[in-house]
C-alpha cells in the first residue's frame, strides 16, 4: 500500500500533474511522490533530504518519469537521479521483492541488534587455524542470525590461545552488529567506547525509537547538537576468556568492505586494537532499512550515520584508509608476514 501525493507534491505538480501521472501510471507517480516525502522527513541529513525531495517533485511535475512504465527501470533512474543530487552508497530504489526475499533467497527473520545495511545472506565463510598460534576468520556479511553469532563466539573461545588473530572482511558487504558483539569482548581488556551513531530526533520519534534501543552494547550519550540523538557502541571485556586480550589483531579490507564492516573497521582503527591491512573501504556509512513506496518499489532509506567520537566525522563516500596499504589480494600474505608466519 502506498500513500497518496503529499500536499507539497500536489502543489508542485500543478497543471502538469495529470500528464505526469498518466504517463508513468498513477501507482508509479504516487511512488515517486512518497519517495520524496520519505526523503524530506526521514533522510539522515535533513538539508540533503529536502534537496532530494525538491528534485523528485520538480521532475515528476515536468513529466520526467512519464516514459518509465516499468518499475525496475524507474527504480534505476530514480537511484541515478538521487546520486546526481548527492551520492549516498546506501540510498537506492529497487523492486520491493528485496523486502520479501532478500537478495536471491529467503530473508532471515528479524534478529536482535540494529541493522546498519541490507541483510546479507551469510556471515562466516571460513574459520580456523591458518598457522601455528594464528587464528583466521573470514566474514562475508553480518547477518545477525543466532547460529552465525554463536559460531563467532565459539570460534573466539576455541582459538583463545592464539598469539595472532586475522579478521578478513575484504568482501563483507555489512549487516548488523551482533557478530561484532560476540567477538569483541574477547579482544578488549577494559570497557571501551568503539564508535557513535546519530539520528535526527524527529526521525526517531516518527519511528518509535532508534534501531539501537534494544542492544545491550549500545547506550545513550549526550549530544551538544539540538535535535540529534546519539548512541555509543561499546565493548565490555569477557569475564572469563582473557587469552586474546594481548593477541595481535590484523583486519583485512578492500573497496568491497562496506557498511557494518566499515563500522567495525573504524572501531578497531580508532581504538588501535587492530592493524588494518588492504585498501580504502567502500565509503558506505549511512544506515537504515528498506521501505515500500508502492508501485512494486522499495527504497533503502538512510536514517542515521556512524561517526568517530573523536572527530565527529563519518566516512560516507570517502571510505576508511588502512594502516598498511596493499592490494587486497596480498593482504592475507602481509598479515601472515606480520604475524611472524612468513
Amino acid at each position: 500500500m502506498f500513500l497518496g501525493l503529499s500536499a507539497a507534491a500536489i502543489a508542485a505538480l500543478g497543471s502538469g500533474g495529470a500528464s505526469a501521472q498518466e504517463g508513468a501510471g498513477a501507482p508509479l507517480a504516487a511512488a515517486v511522490a512518497k519517495l520524496a516525502d520519505l526523503l524530506e522527513t526521514g533522510y539522515v541529513v535533513p538539508e540533503t533530504g529536502k534537496r532530494y525531495a525538491a528534485m523528485l517533485r520538480q521532475k515528476l511535475a515536468a513529466g520526467g518519469y512519464a516514459a518509465l512504465t516499468d518499475p525496475e527501470a524507474l527504480g534505476r533512474q530514480l537511484t541515478i537521479d538521487l546520486a546526481a543530487v548527492s551520492p549516498d552508497r546506501h540510498l537506492r530504489v529497487t523492486s520491493d521483492s528485496v523486502i520479501r526475499t532478500g537478495s536471491g533467497g529467503p530473508r532471515p527473520a528479524p534478529q536482535p541488534g540494529p541493522r546498519i545495511g541490507p541483510a546479507p545472506r551469510r556471515s562466516v565463510e571460513d574459520a580456523g587455524w591458518v598457522a601455528k598460534q594464528v587464528a583466521y576468520i573470514r566474514f562475508v556479511g553480518f547477518t545477525g542470525e543466532p547460529d552465525a553469532v554463536a559460531a563467532t563466539a565459539d570460534f573466539m573461545k576455541i582459538h583463545a590461545t592464539a598469539k595472532a588473530l586475522i579478521v578478513d572482511c575484504r568482501y563483507n558487504g555489512g549487516g548488523g552488529v551482533a557478530e561484532m558483539n560476540a567477538m569483541l569482548p574477547y579482544l578488549y581488556a577494559r570497557e571501551t567506547v568503539l564508535v557513535q551513531m546519530q539520528m535526527a530526533e524527529s526521525v526517531a520519534r516518527m519511528r518509535g525509537g532508534t534501531p539501537f534501543d534494544d542492544d545491550k552494547f549500545i547506550r545513550p550519550v549526550a549530544n551538544p547538537s539540538a535535535g540529534i540523538i546519539s548512541r555509543e557502541h561499546y565493548v565490555v571485556p569477557h569475564k572469563t576468556e582473557t587469552g586474546l586480550f594481548g593477541a595481535k589483531v590484523f583486519y583485512l579490507t578492500s573497496n568491497r568492505t562496506a557498511s557494518a564492516a566499515e563500522h567495525l573497521t573504524l572501531a578497531l582503527k580508532r581504538t588501535r586494537r587492530a592493524t588494518l591491512i588492504g585498501e580504502i573501504t567502500a565509503g558506505a556509512n549511512h544506515f537504515g532499512e528498506f521501505e515500500r513506496i508502492g508501485g512494486g518499489l522499495a527504497v533503502f532509506l538512510p536514517v542515521g550515520r556512524t561517526i568517530d567520537p573523536d572527530t565527529g566525522k563519518d566516512w560516507e563516500a570517502d571510505g576508511i584508509a588502512p594502516d598498511v596499504a596493499v592490494a587486497p589480494a596480498l593482504a592475507l600474505e602481509e598479515a601472515l608476514r606480520r604475524a611472524g608466519v612468513l
